[in-house]
């Protein structure tokens, strides 16, 4: 299941953000293991320039939101801990969304 959270960024935290997202892409193998906690496949995050606010897109991929969500939450890895303490100083308040279209084929065997 895809989930989108869609956040925006503190002005003065920025930085930091980017300087976090860049450091998860050199500890790839930490983070590899915190989706095998997680049961995540695929994460994705994207900054845009939204009405001169600075928004954070995070897309990711898993198979059962509540039960990523929950290993996430009680994670004692080293880099689940930075990760929250770090989401947590640099993120303002949720982008409100509607979904309005959701569609998706069922994996047939052998797909």
């Amino acid at each position: 299941m895809i989930k989108l959270a869609v956040k925006y960024v503190k002005k003065e935290e920025e930085q930091t953000l980017r300087r976090w997202l860049s450091e998860l892409n050199r500890r790839r193998d930490e983070v590899l293991e915190t989706f095998s906690q997680e049961g995540t496949r695929h994460e994705q995050a994207y900054l845009a320039e939204i009405a001169g606010r600075t928004v954070l897109i995070y897309i990711m991929d898993m198979q059962d939101p509540e039960h990523a969500a929950k290993a996430f939450k009680e994670s004692s890895l080293p880099i689940d801990l930075e990760h929250r303490r770090i989401m947590e100083r640099v993120l303002d308040e949720r982008v409100k969304l509607e979904l309005l279209y959701d569609c998706m084929r069922e994996q047939a065997p052998g797909d």
